[in-house]
């Protein structure tokens, strides 16, 4: 059994905590400066991970290549599994022609082509997250956005930033279950926390969307807008996480903030309207059905299965093993889960998409060879997000079992006194390594509590600041940034939409770690349930 140790490099955190963070420069380094393809960048960084777990660290090479195979696997099941899944449901509605149904009643809820990438990106795409998550909403909204006449850059910076408050209640509140399993806290508790501090950016976001979109003259002309979908929205996440349901606060905040912004444009018009190229034909009402059914579809089927007897049927079959010959203990030598594989090939969402999809292929009358022909095109299509994902989550796992990550959440959870102003800052590089909240709770969640309980500050606040501070990671993840780039034919120019996401993850990060510190001081700490 491989022993992990946290200061390999001359006995010293610090230094061993430099070293362990080079996989992550070479990674952004490749990407921001360099301009390289998302799928090559994050290859060489696998190899630098490899190179620092096995020359630094003092992990033998089979054990190292094992954990890369484990993080590759988990990339593509459930990771990949969700996002193929639910492309290949966009591209049947593409084929029959629903999508751009769809796309007709977008626009006829404003002419205003600004309002609606609001709508799209944020509502719509908190709704996807809220479904499935795990790079989804990204991947639909991004060519919805692409369809209305926004640039292909355009399009993904908008739906990358979008996909921010949603994100720590996304796929059924998967980042706070995981964060309660891994910290032994309650999961209201950790719900409640997080939905006192999400809310608040969500109130921003629309705001900031439409500023990329149109500059502040476009933020001026479409404030009530933007402001009534942001605070609405804000408010029913707040109001559903701490009072009606963890799971379902995104299901309730996007339908909300929907509603409540459709109901102020029946009233209220946006000055100097940028028009929108969607068509204005009229469609009936069958029509209009047929393009939202495979919608309304998967949001039946979530439900369904998580009915406590379905559940536990569709759970019965699960299959979890450790992954063979690899075997990780930490530095106080007792022996790591991260090395245990969960093949939930009928609960994950992924699966859940697949049967959605399914039964979507009568609603929208396709017929079951061209149906067949879009699946597999899907894989064509995604081809290098593939490649790109598979190898952003082997480095993860390579950080991870070897001792790299651990380095930096303990050279970090030495700041003292001033920990609660870096603990979003966690929970932001986690999901920018992974893609996944659920993964960088995953990773820090348990050091946030520990590292909390030594210099005396909330744990719930810690471990909650952790998912509050990764959904701002998001947005800069090689994983999310290859499926936006494949979603508009931008492959192998991830680079240029990651220069443009970086300030705003990084100005959202900056926000997010003033609140989570004026909340573990006097000045805010009502505001911890």
């Amino acid at each position: 059994m491989y022993e992990q140790v946290l200061d390999p490099l001359f006995g010293s955190l610090g230094w061993s905590a430099l070293a362990a963070a080079l996989p992550l420069l070479v990674l952004f380094l490749l990407l921001g400066l360099v301009r390289m393809a998302a799928w090559k960048a994050s290859l060489i960084a696998l190899v630098v991970s490899l190179a620092i777990a096995v020359l630094v660290y003092p992990m033998p090479v089979g054990p190292a290549l094992l954990s890369a195979t484990l993080g590759a696997a988990f990339g593509f099941f459930p990771i990949l599994w969700i996002v193929i899944n639910a492309i290949w449901v966009y591209n049947m509605t593409v084929t029959t022609g629903h999508f751009d149904v769809l796309q007709r009643t977008f626009s006829r809820v404003s002419g205003d082509r600004r309002i609606q990438a609001v709508i799209i990106a944020f509502c719509f795409g908190a709704l996807l997250e809220a479904l499935a998550g795990f790079g989804t909403p990204v991947a639909i909204t991004t060519v919805m956005l692409l369809a209305l006449g926004f640039s292909p850059i355009t399009s993904a910076v908008v739906a990358l930033v979008a996909n921010t408050a949603p994100v720590a209640f996304g796929a059924l509140a998967s980042p706070l279950v995981t964060l309660a399993s891994v910290t032994d806290l309650p999961l209201s508790e950790l719900g409640a926390m997080t939905g006192r501090q999400t809310p608040i950016l969500a109130v921003v976001v629309p705001i900031v969307l439409v500023g990329i979109i149109d500059g502040l003259k476009g933020v001026r002309e479409t404030l009530p807008a933007t402001l009534t979908c942001g605070i609405t929205f804000g408010l029913a996440q707040f109001v559903a996480a701490n009072y009606i349901s963890v799971p379902l606060a995104d299901i309730v905040a996007s339908l909300v903030a929907a509603g409540a912004t459709v109901l102020l444009l029946k009233v209220w018009t946006p000055q100097g309207a940028a028009e929108s190229e969607a068509a204005a034909q009229a469609d009936s009402r069958a029509v209009i059905a047929r393009a939202y059914a495979p919608y309304l579809i998967i949001i039946a089927v979530f439900v369904v299965a998580q009915i406590g007897p379905v559940s536990d049927l569709l759970d019965a079959v699960t299959v979890k093993f450790n992954w063979p010959g690899l075997h990780v203990a930490n530095a106080a030598g007792e022996e790591l889960s991260l090395t245990e594989f969960k093949f939930n090939w009928l609960t994950s969402a992924g699966s859940l998409l697949l049967i959605a999809g399914l039964l979507s292929i009568a609603a929208i009358r396709i017929s079951g060879r061209d149906a067949l022909d879009r699946y597999l095109g899907t894989y064509v299509q995604l081809k290098w997000p593939i490649v790109t994902v598979m190898s952003v989550l082997a480095i993860a796992y390579v950080m991870n079992a070897s001792g790299q990550t651990a380095t930096l959440g303990n050279w970090m959870a030495g700041a003292g006194g001033i920990f609660a102003l870096i603990a979003p800052i966690l929970g932001w590089l986690g999901t920018a390594v992974t893609g996944s909240d659920t993964s960088s709770n995953s990773l820090f969640g348990a050091l946030q509590v520990a590292a909390a309980n030594k210099v005396g500050i909330d744990p719930v606040l810690a471990a909650a600041s952790n998912g509050s501070g990764g959904v701002l990671g998001k947005m800069i993840s090689p994983q999310n940034l290859a499926i936006a780039a494949g979603a508009v034919g931008m492959s192998g120019k991830e680079g240029d939409i990651f220069r443009r996401v970086l300030p705003w993850s990084v100005v959202f990060l900056v926000a997010m770690c003033a609140l989570a510190y004026l909340q573990s001081l006097p000045v805010l700490a009502w505001m911890v349930p």
